[in-house]
């Protein structure tokens, strides 16, 4: 009976061993088993410790088939070995030791910092905040003390940051690549431009009013000054102060005044609409030329030829070498002229007005009603107009308070080639032919003169200093000084353009006569 149990037994349990050969398949993996054990002793007793742990992760995961033969680079049968290669290995390494690069160095990464840069892009600064190029300065200087370099830095960093050189260690290369460069003791530098008025004028009297032009600077360096119903002449050589004229009639005032290009006769527009002309020289009046119902605001000279736009929105064109003066007129306005200039070329000339016109009229003296161009961009009154010295095509105009743009204007093409928006209202530009730079006069709310780098309009600086708008600015026959005249009844002379060295001719200029620091116009 024992025997039939022993035989019920193993009929029943047929997965489990049973007597007889082992099979094919069990054999050859107890082979491939102590093959790698065979292996493994030898490498570990001629292979560092840094080699073995290299050889066990490359070979982790795979059959111990596979890992023999990437080992020995022998044949797939276990038994059959090569003489003479069983100790060889592969020097090249089967992964690149280290991390993966795409995977960022938590050790290397500044996370605040990061976090800091990523909220700053998504909360960016109004548009309407714009910071003068002073502040900019000092934000910069400020951040590089304080964070060093960490701000121009990525967020995420991917390995470590290069050891910075020893304290001075200087690399013999970089003569390789800086032999052809200019030499950084021969770059020019930015020029400096003084913040601070060179000398201040009192002009008592002055009218706070957008709509007139109370100063000019004659090419023979005279800077006339209309203070109430007195015109005074100011010697910018000398510093000689000297009263032209004075209207009669204590109600009447002088709206605005104008040299002709030689510098020798000034005319003088008037609250009554009368233009007068004045022999500087001889310190007398040649002339009274009437014809305007209104105020002359704005006056502007092209050869013996003077042009006049008053409050009704006319212009007139005056022959002042003739008895009648009065050859042409202009009505191509609404309302009160407040900006009138003769293109260099004199081919063009450019009127604004109190209508948000800005019109272009051609240089026939025949009387007219439709302007070759009629620009109706400006939102405000177009008092500020420039005529580019170097481009005689090209026109500056500035808006009011309403507006605050400085447009650019192809006259050729009749075309806007670009608008600025100043933030605050634009009462006078200016052109410089050295540095090829604009500057502009502003009202509310920083009283501010502003230098541009023309044609990319970048701010070069901000002069500050007058508590009250600017209505007016002039500059000097030698291009180097702005004087700028405002409703806080002071007159401040800006040496903001000094003619660069190397550029120097040698043809001797007037110099500004020295003066105190406050002096009065009167």
């Amino acid at each position: 009976m024992s025997h039939l149990d022993d035989d019920v037994r193993r009929l029943l349990c047929l997965d489990g061993n049973t007597s007889g050969p082992t099979m094919r398949w069990q054999r050859k993996a107890r082979e491939v088993s102590s093959c790698n054990n065979s292996i493994n002793i030898s490498m570990n007793r001629s292979m560092n410790k840094s080699l073995n742990k290299s050889h066990n992760a490359s070979t982790m995961g795979s059959s111990p088939l596979k890992a023999l033969n990437m080992s020995h680079g022998s044949n797939k049968t276990p038994g059959k070995k090569t003489p003479g290669k069983t100790g060889k290995r592969s020097k090249t390494p089967t992964r690149t030791p280290g991390g993966d690069r795409f995977i960022p160095n938590r050790s290397a990464t500044d996370f605040e910092m990061g976090h800091f840069k990523m909220t700053n892009e998504l909360n960016p600064p109004p548009d309407g905040e714009l910071m003068s190029p002073s502040k900019l300065e000092y934000q910069r200087v400020m951040n590089e003390n304080l964070n060093g370099r960490s701000m121009d830095s990525k967020i995420l960093k991917f390995k470590q940051p290069v050891p910075s050189a020893p304290e001075g260690f200087q690399n013999n290369l970089k003569v390789l690549y800086s032999q052809t460069k200019t030499p950084g003791s021969t770059r020019k530098t930015t020029r400096h431009i003084p913040q601070a008025p060179e000398r201040i004028l009192d002009a008592p009297e002055i009218m706070d009013d957008y709509y007139l032009n109370l100063i000019d600077w004659s090419s023979t360096n005279f800077l006339a000054v209309a203070l109430a119903n007195n015109v005074y002449l100011w010697n910018a050589t000398s510093g000689d102060i000297q009263q032209l004229m004075q209207l009669e009639s204590p109600d009447d005032y002088v709206s605005s005044v104008s040299w002709i290009p030689e510098g020798n006769y000034l005319s003088v527009g008037t609250s009554s609409g009368a233009v007068q002309l004045w022999d500087v020289e001889h310190n007398k009046k040649l002339r009274t030329m009437t014809g305007h119902a209104a105020r002359v605001g704005a006056m502007s000279w092209n050869s013996y030829i003077l042009s006049s736009g008053s409050r009704t929105g006319n212009i007139h064109h005056h022959d002042v070498r003739t008895p009648e003066h009065h050859v042409a007129t202009l009505a191509g306005h609404t309302q009160e002229i407040c900006g009138l200039r003769w293109s260099p070329d004199k081919r063009f000339l450019a009127s604004g007005a109190n209508d948000n016109l800005l019109n272009i009229w051609p240089s026939t003296m025949e009387s007219s009603t439709t302007p070759q161009y009629s620009f109706t961009q400006h939102q405000a009154a177009v008092k500020a107009l420039a005529w580019c010295p170097w481009q005689p095509a090209l026109l500056a105009s500035g808006g009011g308070t309403a507006d605050r743009h400085i447009r650019f204007w192809n006259i050729n093409a009749g075309t806007c080639l670009n608008s600025i928006d100043t933030k605050s209202q634009v009462c006078s530009l200016l052109w410089n032919t050295e540095y090829r730079e604009l500057v502009s006069g502003h009202g509310y709310a920083q009283n501010q003169i502003i230098i541009w780098k023309y044609p990319a309009m970048q701010r070069v600086t901000e002069l500050l200093g007058h508590t009250a708008r600017i209505l007016h600015m002039c500059i000097s026959p030698d291009g180097n000084t702005v004087i700028s005249a405002a409703a806080d009844e002071t007159l401040r002379l800006w040496k903001c353009f000094a003619s660069d060295p190397q550029k120097k001719k040698s043809t001797t200029k007037p110099k500004m006569g020295s003066l105190s620091r406050a002096s009065s116009i009167r």
